[in-house]
């Protein structure tokens, strides 16, 4: 049996050293890692690199034997395999399995052809694996046998145990072989089945418990992502990762393109938008804020399940390079500890918006065909949910460009008086309110509306549309807003929608202002005095839109210094909170009462936290407020 190898051989080893002591560094650096192991192992490692120092440039002699021998020596091998009471693996020179026994395949819960061709250090735990793959080699090279602890990968929890490591010359075979024997373990594999501690929960109850937990957890994710009243995707996309996280992997990585893209070939890029791991501790945290920053990249098994549109399920992680590299060089999977991976896609059925990857460090067994349907029917509900949102987001983007088409950009600097504005868009949906606000030129002097179109929708927008600019161009040739009112009148009876407003003519004065009131089916003006004494002015007139003998309301108020004009939509009085009792009118008059003195502005913010405050940030109608306030003579 040779001791010494060809140089070339030597050469090879020295390359596969450097390979093994790079992840000899990387394992010192893991977590809950046997650091006594991983010195033990750099020791193999560093007497390993003298022998090869030794024999480089002599000579071997070639060794060679019978055809009638190796067949001999196979079949006792498989003998021993086929007979043999303990789990046994047959590793080539390289560690890859080219045999294993019933027991062996028992011990990790597959079958013998799963196994077969692998890296036999796949189906062991990270942070044992670089220990034990030094070991490997310094069986191969030394041929002294070897005990070291493993942790094997079982289906369904870790199995701790004891190998032993045998160098074996089989003929016909160029290289040495390793023999991988396990030893007792921690978790019994075939006791009797008549002794209380090996009975075990029958198959069929595990299979179901297993089936009814996957379905809780796709209960529990429609509830969870469908529980908005307004879509949001980046609420969606959290949701489920901690979902995950929680019920079935020790890290969720979500990755999606962006909103103009999402189908493969256009140019889409993946970007990370979740990574959410286990346990909640700072380890994860800093390893969770490192992954955040990688992108996928080609290559990794996210871009290829994003392109590809097809799942992938790696039960056993050969590749630790599977999930992309950190900054520093480290494998993503040696980062996190995980020794199992599946991907899925997150496509709508038309496009594929991105992936979901798990990982799990083995704790409570590989990923399983199981864990891949269930991830996958969730991958299709996170990507209707972020379909829809994405086209609700468009369409409110489409309503509030529209919308603000519809309010003036600013309000017009008035000499002797402040002028504030606000408008509240509705909590629910996404379309166009109906209100509107404006302050403008008139023929006489100043003039301000607001108004409310009954219902919304780009149809509203319409109305709206009209009846503002209306208001506006019609106060060019009249100068009382009740002609106004009337001109705006005859404009919209061949709508379908009426209109109700008020608007206000603006006589401005040194000792104050003269405000004539023009009312349609609108809530009344409010006037708050500087001592905090309120008064509403007259109601009247119908709304806009509905019959030809249109007529007004009409009431005309004086405001001295420090007093404001306050017009309002009825959405502000319509306010409810949670046990449906609307926010009313003396709600509304303590508010302005209590900001009577201070900045108009100051006035309506107030105005507004009182409201959000009493519903609860939940308005069911858009609301504007217009407030005018006179100021002293001496400013």
């Amino acid at each position: 049996m040779p001791d010494q190898l060809e140089p070339e051989t030597v050469l090879r080893e020295i390359s596969e050293l450097e390979g093994r002591i790079a992840e000899l560094r990387q394992a010192a650096n893991m977590p809950a890692t046997d650091l006594r192991a991983t010195l033990d192992a750099a020791l193999e490692e560093l007497e390993l690199a003298l022998s090869a120092l030794r024999v480089m440039g002599s000579d071997q002699a070639a060794t060679g034997g019978g055809a009638a021998a190796a067949e001999a020596e196979r079949r006792v091998l498989r003998t021993v395999f086929t007979d043999a009471p303990v789990p046994l693996f047959l590793l080539d020179r390289d560690t890859s399995v080219r045999r294993v026994n019933r027991q062996a395949a028992g011990l990790l819960g597959t079958s013998s052809g799963y196994v077969s061709g692998k890296q036999f250090t796949s189906f062991c735990d990270l942070a044992t694996r670089a220990a034990l793959r030094s070991q490997l080699a310094a069986v191969v090279r030394s041929g002294r046998r070897r005990r070291v602890p493993v942790r094997f990968l079982g289906r369904e929890r870790p199995v701790d145990a004891v190998v032993t490591l045998e160098r074996v010359w089989i003929r016909g075979e160029p290289d040495p072989m390793v023999i991988v024997a396990a030893g007792p373990t921690t978790t019994p594999t075939g006791e009797a089945p008549d002794r209380p501690e090996a009975r075990a929960t029958p198959a069929d109850d595990e299979a179901v418990a297993a089936l009814v937990h996957r379905m809780d957890v796709l209960g529990t994710a429609s509830e969870l992502l469908l529980d908005e009243p307004v879509f949001n995707e980046t609420v969606a996309v959290r949701r489920c990762a901690r979902l995950l996280a929680a019920e079935l992997a020790d890290w969720v990585l979500i990755d999606l393109t962006g909103p103009e893209n999402g189908a493969p070939g256009t140019g889409a890029g993946l970007r990370r938008q979740v990574v959410i791991g286990a346990p909640d501790d700072e380890y994860v945290h800093e390893a969770a804020r490192t992954l955040e920053e990688i992108d996928p990249a080609p290559g990794t098994l996210p871009y290829t399940v994003f392109h590809s549109r097809q799942s992938a399920l790696r039960p056993h992680v050969e590749e630790l390079d599977l999930l992309g590299t950190c900054p520093d060089g480290q494998p993503v999977l040696t980062r996190i500890g995980a020794t199992s991976v599946l991907c899925v896609p997150v496509e709508d059925g038309d496009r594929c918006l991105g992936a979901i990857t798990l990982a799990g460090s083995g704790e409570h067994g590989p990923f399983d065909l199981r864990d891949l349907a269930t991830v996958q029917r969730l991958g299709r509900f996170l990507a209707l949910v972020i379909r829809a949102a994405r086209l609700y987001r468009r369409r409110a983007e489409v309503a509030d460009t529209l919308q603000a088409s519809l309010l003036p950009r600013s309000l017009p600097a008035i000499p002797g008086v402040q002028l504030a504005a606000r408008y509240m868009t509705a909590t629910h949906g996404a379309e166009v309110g109906g209100d509107f606000y404006d302050v403008f030129r008139t023929m006489n002097g100043w003039g301000m509306v607001l108004g409310d179109v009954c219902g919304k929708g780009e149809d509203a927008a319409a109305v709206t549309a009209t009846a503002r600019h209306g208001v506006r161009l019609a106060s060019r040739w009249k100068g009382a807003p009740a002609e106004v009112l009337a001109l705006v009148n005859e404009a919209l009876l061949e709508e379908d929608r009426f209109v109700t407003a008020v608007m206000a003519g603006l006589e401005v004065r040194e000792e104050g202002v003269t405000a004539l009131l023009g009312i349609a089916g609108h809530p009344p003006a409010i006037v708050v005095r500087a001592d905090g004494v309120i008064r509403s002015a007259s109601r009247g007139g119908v709304p806009l839109g509905l019959f030809e003998d249109f007529e007004a309301g009409l009431d005309t108020i004086d405001l001295a210094p420090g007093d404001t004009l306050f017009l309002h939509s009825d959405g502000l009085l319509e306010a409810c909170d949670l046990s449906r009792q609307e926010f009313g009118q003396e709600r509304l008059l303590e508010a302005l009462a209590a900001n009577a003195t201070g900045p108009v502005q100051a006035m309506l913010d107030s105005v507004e936290r009182v409201l959000l405050d009493f519903c609860d940030g939940d308005l069911r109608d858009d609301v504007s407020m217009l407030a005018l306030r006179v100021l002293p003579a001496v400013l």
